[in-house]
């Protein structure tokens, strides 16, 4: 049966890119998470005015891929450092979160956490927060899948 995982690590459609990428990852949507208005819009967020992050929820058969993979590659693809900051992508929608969906997912995410920072050089801190996953709100067809649809890669 298949597991959700929902990351905030940047421009959505890059993060959507190479997760999609792995064995065992079922299924990626875009959207967001974590703000103060129902059904956000891609230019509403971008407006910076409903607290959301630009996140990816990723359906994934646990038999194939676990969430410390998952986990692994979220810290792998982005720079968990920079508060609100991701290569270009300026604004708090590009934050760093990991939305976990139980008390297992939680617990891994803060052993995981806690690994990154330890084996980091130089050791540092990062901006990374775990929260419960809230509402997903899918963005807009436009944005599922975009470097796929537009032969971007990543």
């Amino acid at each position: 049966m298949n597991q959700l995982a929902t990351f905030a690590a940047g421009c959505f459609w890059r993060v959507e890119a190479k997760f999609s990428s792995l064995d065992g990852v079922q299924e990626t949507s875009v959207g967001f998470m974590g703000g103060t208005i129902r059904e956000p819009t891609y230019e509403e967020v971008s407006n910076h005015t409903t607290g959301h992050a630009e996140v990816v929820q990723v359906s994934y058969n646990p038999e194939k891929i676990s969430y410390e993979q998952l986990l692994s590659t979220f810290w792998e693809i982005h720079e968990s450092i920079s508060d609100k900051q991701q290569d270009q992508n300026r604004g708090s929608q590009y934050r760093s979160v990991i939305f976990h969906h139980n008390d297992t997912q939680k617990i891994e995410a803060e052993q995981s956490k806690l690994l990154m920072r330890k084996s980091a050089i130089p050791p540092h801190s990062d901006t990374t927060t775990i929260i419960p996953v809230s509402t997903f709100w899918r963005a807009e067809e436009e944005h599922q899948q975009y470097f796929a649809k537009h032969s971007i890669g990543t």
